[in-house]
Order: structure tokens, then C-alpha cells, then sequence
């Protein structure tokens, strides 16, 4: 099962962008990618439920209760608890623990069974991180490892031993598990959780295999300069979608029209490449439960619009939890009701098929239940309106996996995750409607609907990629660019220059400064017209600015540059008598240019990770204005009004649609939110797509038709007040 050392010498020699992190799939796994389940089902549910047993569940809950309340909120698929830690079906694998309380019951058939009388879709849902002593005593080479050669138990529960994801209990025991529940039941696909290992394993296998596959011993160490490491994150995850590839391909050999259905995260943080999962996946759940500590409530768009940037228009689960997310694990307490709305609004309007989901079968606190009801009643009344085809946002924010993995390495949430948050609160405070796109599909394909390209701190580049960026700037596409982006390649290895270098109209001048305190940006009129740049715009009364935190020293290609930002070298700022700049004003502090028919921005600091630890409304300004400038068009739907509102714009077959989510709320950034706090009137303007005329405006919140007047190739809409969510609906006519 492990590639051989030449094996491994030929693929890695073949390595382009395409390849670091995602790499090319079917060359390292060294077999044809099976082809997934037809799609006849994956489309058609739009409401999913997922309830998980817990082992006292079996003839101790009601399970006509959750049938009548499937029922009631029209939920059409659900993922029910079946095995792996714990069986809750009479198995005939040998050490597959069966619950205490099943006794001569099958409780994930009979519920399983009562979905499918009301026409629902059922997923059956395993759990193989962990095992029991049983296991630990027959087979101790299936248990995870740690660097000192211990066997790990489980932190929560000591009962439970934590089991490698990347040797035999995963590739054999629980092969075999799939296998029997799809043979007993015939579910429409298997969804695994935590099935990707509990962090890094030293067991026999991991250390046979990795030295297969390298000649290296595993790592010890996080560095991806490191040999064994950079091989490591290669190898990891060739072996995981290894593991994929054979659970899939045993589950069609039952059943060709089910599928297994990773819990694969999602995000420039991710372990597993997203490219690849969007590839392999027919359909997805996505994980992204809800917010603890400071999370915007946007976050859960996010992940839409990350899991969405690979998958394209293949249906996407967004899981919600009813309870709380916060690191105690309070799992039997529920979460406040206009959270609850607040998390699965945002998820919808990015196009997330809501997925509630509930531990424990026996509810202490019922306080959920008719929220989810009240959220699913509506979703349902409106369906036509959520089977979205084409988003219609012409700008998008790349992110990296490559770069937080061999850039970003053990500090990849600050240098690489924290630019990117700073960017996307930027843009949603700027009311500008906007979608995430993977750095490995940045092919004209991928990028044609978008008219410009952001990348916060893009610092890992191939070659390939720039030419690819380079190429959109000359269609005509804008890019706005920070910090150290292109400075380094693919593996994470720095340059001399900047990939980009010739884009950016400055090349990198050998150093970095920072953190840097008490550092500004001097605002300058150009000398030609005696005005100031439109990134400028709002700043008129203004002599400075913050700088950023962190920033490079460049050099300007053009000697006879004038940049409207100028860097204000950072100065004592204590004690006060000795607060006074020193040095004059020289470097440029942004590169504004016309790249042939493109426009390209590019910060030499961190501006948007600066803005994302300060959330200083000055730079939140000076990103709103670089976009609009790279952009060069009128964006697809502006909105005037108070508040703070997260946008999404859509076609359908026959209509299009406009979301605005209500952020307004004292607890925005550090939820829970206590209640909505409604925003008052918002006036929309809404650019028509071309060839498409508008018969009837509705508000699908409020219930009602709404009036709308024609203003050339837009429609003017008001929108009276919006206490969570707002749907504009447009139909179009024949």
C-alpha cells in the first residue's frame, strides 16, 4: 500500500503548483481515480438533519418524536450514528463494540428505516478515531503512537484508546465495518468523522511506510524546510485520499449509487487539499458547527464560499450545531435562538443546505427545536429560490493552502489565515459581494466570472501560478496584492524577487522590517493634477495614517514613481518629549498601477492582517477603495443604508436572488448574540444580467411582493427593515 522510494524520486521530480499540498492526486496515488457515485440523489435534498446517538440511546429515546419532527420541518435526508467507536446496529465484526443498551435492538435501522417511509435520504455516519481495550489487547500495532513510543489514550475518555488513521484498523477494520453497514442497509452514502487521525502517529505502520515512501524517518519537527516534513505532508495526505479512494470504491461495489462522504474541513488551514476533495466529493458536509471566542459571524459563509471554490455547484451540507462550540464541550446545552438564526442565515446566503445537528437522542433543553423549525419551514417555502446556479460576484479572495502548509507552517493561523480574515471583514464591511477562490484553480476557467483577484499575503507562488495571475491582469482583470505575496515558491523557499515582480512595478530589496511601532502613511496628491488617487478616496482630510504592523523593503521599478502613500519611518513613541518622526518620507507605502488593460494594487505591509488584530476603520477604508479602484466596473448590487450587512448575489434558472444578512450587533465578534438588533430601511441597486428582464420583485423574510423601479440597466429596490435575514427575489419573464 506504500509507494516505493523511485516510485516516490519520479513523481516528486514532476512536482508543479498544481502539486504542493492538493499535489497532482492521481499521479502520487498512482491509480486512475475511480469515478464517483452518479449524481441521481446528491442534488435533491435541502434540508438535512443529522442525529448522533450516544451509547444510552437504544430503548431509552422516542424515535416517533424525531420521525413527526423530521416530518414537520421537511427535512429531506438525514445522518444518523451507525458505527465505528460505537455500534449501534447488531454488527458481526469481531472488536466493533457494540452499545451496552442495544441489546437485541438496531437502533440506527429502525430509524433509519422510519426516514426512508417519509421519502427522506439517509447517510450513515461512522466515527473511527477512537477503539477500546478490547481492541488495544488484540491488536496494539492499530493504536496511535506518540514520539516517545506510547500508545495514546484518549484525553476525554480513558475507557477509549485513539486508533491511527493511516494503518490497519483504518484500511482494514473499519473497510470492513463500511462494508457491512452498506450491505445490511443500503444507505445512500457513509460520512466518517475525525477518520483523519488525531495529529501525528510514530506506530509501526506510519514508520514503515513513511521510510517506503522516502527513505526518511518521520519527521520531528513542524519546519517544512525540513526534508522529512515537506515529504510528510506529501505523503500524509496521499495515503488519507489513498484511504478515501478504497472506502469508496468498496461502498460502490455494494451499492453504485452511494458514496463515501469525507468530513474534510475546508479552508487555507486545512490538511487536506481542497482541489482534490472537490474532485473526489460528489457532495460534502461541511463541518463548521458554529462560533467560539472571537469569530465574526461571517464565518460561516466563509466556509461556503471555501467549500464552494472546489466543489463548484455540487451540493454542500452546512452542519449547525443547536448547542454550544466552545472548548468545554458543553455537548447537552443549547445554543441562544438568534445565534442560531444569525449562523445558519449566513451559511444559506452562501449557499449552504442547512444541516442542524444533535448529539443525543434524549433532548435535555428543547428551547432549539422551534427555531430549527421556524428556519426550515421557511427554507422550504422558498426552495426554488436556494437551488442557486451561478453566483454573481466579480470579485474573489484567494486563499492558500500551499502557502499556510509550507510558508505558514506552525504559525499559519497569523501569517497566512489572519490576512485573509482582515480582507474578507474589509469586504463585507465595504457591502461588497464577493467569493473565495482556491490558489490551484486560478486557470482563465476558474477566474473568468471574476474582475478582480485579491491575495492577502499569497506569500507561496510557482511559476505557473503567476503566469496564471499575470494572464488575468492582461484580460483585462484587476489584482490588489500585500505583503510578501509571490516571495516565495510553491515548497515555501524564498526568491530573490517577487514572482509578481513585474505586476507590482517593484522588486523585493532583500529585507524585511517589523513589528514596527508608531509607523504611518503619508497621504500625497499627485504632482501632476495637484489631486489625490481614488484609493485615497474619504482620506481628503487626512495628512496620515497607520502603517501596518509588519512590512517589506522594496525598490520601485519606476525611479520617477510619486505614490499617494508614502511610509513614515517608525519612531520613539515613548517618552512623549521624544515622539517625533526622524526620518523623511521616501518609501512607497502602496504601488498603484495600469497593467495594460488590468489595474494592480500592491501594499508592501500587512495591511489587512493589521487590520484584522486592530479593526482600525482607516485601513477597513484604504482595502475598500484598492478593490473598487482594481475593479474598474459598478459591482453587481450596491446597498445604502446604517449597519453592517454580509451580501450574496445569485441566479437561478428562472429568477435571481439577493441576500443581506444583519452583522449590526453589539456581539458580532464574540458571540453568542443576545437578540437581533433590526436595521432600518436599506436602499438595493441590482444589475439586471444581460438578456434578462425582471417580472416580479417579492421579500421572501418579509412574505410580501415589493415595488421596484427601472434605472437603466439596474433596478432600485427598498427594503423597509431587516431584522436577521432578507431575501430579494427577482422573477425573471419569459
Amino acid at each position: 500500500m506504500a509507494s516505493s522510494r523511485r516510485t516516490f524520486l519520479k513523481q516528486a521530480a514532476s512536482l508543479s503548483a498544481a502539486c504542493v499540498v492538493g499535489f497532482n492526486e492521481e499521479a502520487l496515488a498512482g491509480a486512475e481515480m475511480p469515478p464517483v457515485a452518479p449524481t441521481s440523489w446528491y442534488d435533491r435534498p435541502m434540508r438535512w438533519a443529522q442525529l448522533s446517538f450516544v451509547e444510552d440511546d437504544p430503548g431509552n429515546y422516542d424515535q416517533q418524536f424525531w420521525l413527526d419532527y423530521f416530518q414537520r420541518i421537511h427535512a429531506d435526508a438525514t445522518l444518523l450514528n451507525a458505527g465505528g467507536c460505537v455500534a449501534f446496529y447488531p454488527t458481526q465484526i469481531p472488536l466493533h463494540y457494540r452499545s451496552k443498551w442495544l441489546g437485541n435492538m438496531d437502533a440506527f435501522g429502525d430509524l433509519a428505516h422510519g426516514c426512508r417511509k417519509l421519502g427522506m435520504n439517509v447517510v450513515a455516519r461512522t466515527d473511527p478515531h477512537a477503539c477500546h481495550k478490547d481492541v488495544y489487547d488484540a491488536h496494539p500495532d492499530w493504536l496511535a503512537v506518540d514520539e516517545n513510543g506510547k500508545k495514546r489514550q484518549h484525553a476525554s475518555d480513558p475507557d477509549f484508546w485513539l486508533t491511527c488513521a493511516l494503518g490497519p484498523y483504518n484500511f482494514e477494520f473499519m473497510t470492513s465495518v463500511h462494508q457491512e453497514i452498506m450491505s445490511k442497509y443500503m444507505v445512500d452514502g457513509i460520512f466518517t468523522n475525525r477518520w483523519a487521525g488525531s495529529g501525528m502517529c510514530y506506530c509501526e505502520h506510519c514508520r514503515e511506510n513513511f521510510h517506503a515512501f522516502s527513505g526518511l524517518d518521520l519527521p520531528r519537527t513542524a519546519d517544512p524546510q525540513d526534508p522529512a516534513q515537506r515529504q510528510y505532508i506529501v505523503w500524509h495526505q496521499a495515503r488519507l485520499f489513498e484511504l478515501w479512494r478504497l472506502w469508496n470504491g468498496k461502498i460502490q461495489e455494494i451499492n453504485p449509487n452511494a458514496s463515501y462522504i469525507a468530513n474534510a474541513g475546508g479552508g487555507a488551514l486545512s490538511l487536506l487539499d481542497m482541489k482534490t476533495v472537490g474532485e473526489l466529493a460528489p457532495t460534502l458536509m461541511a463541518d463548521r458547527q458554529g462560533r467560539a471566542g472571537v469569530v465574526a459571524p461571517w464565518a460561516a459563509g466563509k466556509s461556503a464560499k471555501e467549500f464552494r471554490s472546489t466543489l463548484g455547484r455540487k451540493p454542500i451540507a452546512g452542519i449547525f450545531s443547536v448547542g454550544l462550540e466552545d472548548k468545554y464541550r458543553w455537548k447537552d446545552s443549547v445554543q441562544s435562538g438568534d445565534e442560531i438564526r444569525l449562523w445558519v442565515a449566513d451559511g444559506i446566503a452562501q449557499d449552504f443546505r442547512p444541516t442542524f445537528t444533535k448529539f443525543n437522542a434524549k433532548p435535555y433543553d428543547k428551547r432549539w427545536f422551534p427555531v430549527v423549525e421556524e428556519i426550515y419551514q421557511w427554507h422550504h417555502a422558498n426552495e426554488g429560490y436556494f437551488r442557486n446556479e451561478k453566483s454573481l460576484a466579480r470579485v474573489g479572495l484567494v486563499y492558500s493552502q500551499q502557502t499556510a502548509a509550507f510558508y505558514g507552517a506552525a504559525n499559519a493561523a497569523a501569517t497566512v489565515e489572519d490576512p485573509s480574515l482582515g480582507f474578507y471583514q474589509a469586504l463585507v464591511e465595504a457591502r461588497i459581494p464577493f467569493e473565495m477562490v482556491h490558489d490551484h484553480l486560478l486557470d482563465r476557467e476558474h477566474t473568468e466570472q471574476f474582475r478582480t483577484l485579491i491575495l492577502p499575503n499569497i506569500a507561496a507562488l510557482s511559476t505557473q501560478q503567476c503566469d496564471q495571475i499575470r494572464a488575468f491582469v492582461e484580460r483585462g482583470g484587476g489584482i490588489v496584492a500585500t505583503y510578501e505575496t509571490s516571495l516565495y515558491d510553491e515548497w515555501g523557499v524564498r526568491q530573490k524577487d517577487f514572482g509578481l515582480a513585474s505586476l507590482f512595478g517593484a522588486s523585493f530589496a532583500g529585507s524585511k522590517e517589523g513589528p514596527m511601532q508608531n509607523s504611518y502613511l503619508s497621504l500625497e496628491k499627485d504632482p501632476t493634477t495637484g489631486q489625490y488617487h481614488p484609493v485615497l478616496a474619504g482620506f481628503e482630510d487626512a495628512n496620515r495614517i497607520i502603517n501596518g504592523i509588519h512590512r517589506v523593503h522594496v525598490n520601485p521599478v519606476d525611479e520617477n514613481l510619486s505614490p499617494p502613500l508614502q511610509v513614515v519611518a517608525t519612531y520613539p513613541d515613548l517618552p512623549m518629549e521624544e515622539c517625533f518622526p526622524r526620518s523623511p518620507k521616501h518609501d512607497a507605502g502602496v504601488f498603484l498601477r495600469h497593467a495594460g488593460p488590468g489595474r494592480v494594487v500592491y501594499f508592501p505591509c500587512d495591511i489587512d492582517r493589521t487590520f484584522w488584530e486592530v479593526l482600525n476603520t482607516d485601513h477597513g477604508k484604504l482595502l475598500r477603495n484598492a478593490v473598487v479602484w482594481a475593479n474598474n466596473e459598478p459591482l453587481p448590487v450596491s446597498v445604502e443604508g446604517q449597519g453592517i450587512l454580509d451580501l450574496s448575489i445569485w441566479e437561478q434558472k428562472n429568477s435571481m436572488t439577493v441576500h443581506l444578512v444583519n452583522l449590526t450587533n453589539p456581539m458580532m465578534m464574540k458571540g453568542p448574540v443576545r437578540e437581533a438588533i433590526p436595521i432600518s430601511k436599506q436602499q438595493v441597486r441590482i444589475r439586471v444580467p444581460v438578456g434578462r428582464r425582471i417580472g416580479k420583485a417579492r421579500l421572501l423574510v418579509a412574505g410580501s411582493e415589493v415595488h421596484y423601479r427601472t434605472d437603466g440597466e439596474a433596478i432600485l429596490i427598498e427594503v423597509p427593515s431587516i431584522r436577521v435575514h432578507e431575501v430579494i427575489a427577482l422573477d425573471f419573464t419569459a
